[in-house]
Order: structure tokens, then C-alpha cells, then sequence
């Protein structure tokens, strides 16, 4: 997903719609690097809808895979760890904007391979809030040439009280900024567009599906959907779908959907009657309460990663499997000894129980 995001760092407006955990945050780093320090934007401002989400932005180390900048946001510029007021923060976008604008900005990275890279304060990542209230402060034009990344774009919306949307189409109309528009869901709960078609058609769409995404996965091979039907309130026919001792994810439906019944803590009510009372967690890899057999997965999987996979770099999936299966076969069965064993290695331990048993 992130090559085929990378092979489109030339446009000016980027649409990513790829689902959760499937690389956005880390597709937008490289794109963004090669906009500040290749083609020659001043600034990085990226927008998220919420303070949590913006750890999704946080240092990256990039320079150790081969690319030729690391992502780095000062601690004074991630304005959504920053203490303070909303007013605060705005001032702090405004003072972040004008570092660009001043007699002697910072000169963009040397290519890779010609020295060490310099750091600039050119990053800065702030929620929605932040970024509405700066813009309305400090106009469109204070975002010239720089790029803007707003995470779950489809909080955007052609209503007219929509004033995020509002703002990216000013944007679009003043066509000096650079934009790319990431989500998971290109739609939105109501009857609102997220863009205007003509706005839409300065896009570059680039789509990473689902299945994509469960076609990558190494254990998840198959999913299978059932349907259920049923009238009335889907919360009523719930006892005869759900199995409590099944991990479940229930999606309770938007309020302004016909399946809502318009009252979501009385339907988050209902659900947790229809399973029942919290019994708390209990965990055995085998009968009740032996928490040995955990200990010994742990301990294994322990020796692996500090005897093993720390000191690897593997060039893909393959490649990590087959590395794994010499560190247990060539190493760990065969001639690594374990004190539980009486300093024998496993095969050995396995050869002398067969022994044992045929005489």
C-alpha cells in the first residue's frame, strides 16, 4: 500500500482510502519528507479529529530502512500532547507558520547519500479543533505551499456547517497548498458528501481495499459472513445470535441510520443484559489455573527473540520463516542445552525417553 501511495508523491492532492492499521500514518511520513525536502514545500502541518490519534504521527525512525530522512516532530509542535488551551495552541500554529516566513528558512536535506541530513522544526501535528480555529485566525493564505494532512477525512462534509469542509475547499479554490485526504470510509453517516465532485476530481485516488488488506495477513486466511434476519429492534433478536463465549465486536449503528433506536446507551444497555453479568478473565493453556504451560511458551518465545530475531534483518515473510525454523532446528533442538533438561538439548532428552522406554 505504501509504494503504490509513494509512486504519487507528485500530486498535488492526494486521496488515500485504505482501512485501519494498514499503514496510512507511515505512508503519509514518506510522501510528506519527499514534499518538505525534495520538492520543496515549507511546512508539514498534519491534522488529526483527536488528541490520541496523533500519536499515530509521533518520531518514526525511517533512515534504518534505507530512507533518506527520519520523521521527527518536535515535542513544542505535536500540539496534541501539548499542555494548555485551545487558544494556546492556535497561537503556537500561528508562531510554527511563521518559522518558514522568516529571512533565512531552513534549506531543504541534502539527497541521501551526500551527508547527514540537518533537522528542521517543519512538522507539526494538531486535531481538527486546533486547525479550524487557526484558519479562521490567520486565513488560507498562511498555508501556502505547505502540505496539509488531515487524517480521517471524512469528518469533512459539504454542509454548510461543516466548517472543516468549508476550509478545505477554500483551499482547493486558492490551489497553493498541497492536501492529502486520509480514511478508511469514504462516506459518512448522514446524507452530506464528504467533497464536492468537482472538488473530488482534483484528486488522485489511491484505494488499498479490505481484501487487499486480509490478502496480506499471514494466520487470517478466510472470513466468513453470515446473515441473520430479523424484524423489529435488532436488539431484540440479539440472545439468538450471540454466544458469550465467543470474542465478539459489536457495531451498534449510527443513530441516524433506520436500524438505530436512537438511544445508544439504552442499546448498549440491553446488549450487556443479553450476556450477562462480568465474570472476569480466565486463561489456561490447558486445564484450569496451570499457569506452567504459559511460562514455558513465554520463556521460548523469550530465547527467540534475544538469541535470535533481534540480531536479523529478514528481506520478507519467507524469508523470517525460514530463519525461524533453522534457529529451532539447528540451534535450539539440537544443540542448545536447557538446565530443565539436565543440560541436554532437546533432541538428546527426546533420544534417551525412547531409550528409556524400549528397554
Amino acid at each position: 500500500m505504501q509504494q503504490r501511495v509513494w509512486n504519487f508523491r507528485g500530486e498535488q492532492y492526494l486521496l488515500l482510502k485504505s482501512p485501519p492499521a494498514s499503514g496510512k500514518s507511515r505512508a503519509l511520513m514518506f510522501v510528506a519528507l519527499d514534499k518538505l525536502h525534495r520538492q520543496k514545500l515549507k511546512q508539514a502541518i498534519v491534522v488529526v479529529p483527536e488528541k490520541s490519534i496523533g500519536a499515530s504521527f509521533g518520531d518514526t525512525s525511517l533512515k534504518e530502512h534505507g530512507f533518506f530522512a527520519d520523521w521527527d516532530v518536535s515535542p513544542k509542535w505535536n500540539l496534541c500532547n501539548a499542555p494548555g488551551t485551545d487558544g494556546g495552541k492556535v497561537d503556537a500554529l500561528g508562531r510554527f507558520l511563521r518559522l518558514a516566513e522568516s529571512p533565512s528558512p531552513p534549506a531543504p536535506l541534502p539527497e541521501a547519500g551526500r551527508g547527514e541530513p540537518e533537522s528542521f522544526d517543519r512538522i507539526l501535528v494538531c486535531t481538527h479543533a486546533t486547525f479550524r480555529f487557526a484558519f479562521e485566525k490567520f486565513g488560507v493564505e498562511a498555508f501556502d505551499d505547505r502540505l496539509i494532512a488531515v487524517d480521517e477525512f471524512h469528518h469533512v462534509s459539504v454542509s454548510e456547517d461543516n466548517k472543516l469542509g468549508e476550509f478545505v475547499r477554500e483551499l482547493i479554490e486558492r490551489d497553493q497548498a498541497h492536501m492529502i485526504a486520509m480514511t478508511g470510509s469514504y462516506f459518512r453517516g448522514d446524507a452530506a458528501a464528504v467533497l464536492m465532485p468537482e472538488d473530488e476530481r482534483r484528486f488522485e485516488t489511491v484505494t488499498y481495499t479490505y481484501y487487499e488488506q486480509l490478502g496480506g495477513y499471514k494466520y487470517l486466511k478466510k472470513l466468513d459472513i453470515g446473515y441473520y434476519f430479523y424484524s423489529g429492534s435488532y436488539v431484540d433478536d440479539l440472545p439468538k445470535v450471540l454466544d458469550e463465549n465467543e470474542k465478539t465486536i459489536i457495531h451498534i449503528p449510527n443513530v441516524n441510520s433506520r436500524e438505530s433506536t436512537q438511544d445508544k446507551h439504552k442499546e448498549v444497555e440491553h446488549i450487556l443484559e443479553t450476556l450477562g453479568e462480568w465474570q472476569g478473565i480466565e486463561c489456561s493453556m490447558s486445564r484450569t489455573g496451570c499457569c506452567y504451560d504459559n511460562a514455558v511458551m513465554e520463556r521460548f518465545f523469550w530465547s527467540l527473540k534475544h538469541e535470535w530475531t533481534k540480531f536479523e534483518t529478514f528481506a520478507d515473510l519467507r524469508d523470517a520463516e525460514l530463519s525461524v525454523f533453522q534457529y529451532i532446528e539447528t540451534f535450539y533442538n539440537s544443540a542448545r542445552i536447557h538446565q530443565t533438561l539436565g543440560y541436554k538439548t532437546p533432541n538428546e532428552f527426546e533420544d534417551l525417553h525412547r531409550m528409556n522406554l524400549s528397554s
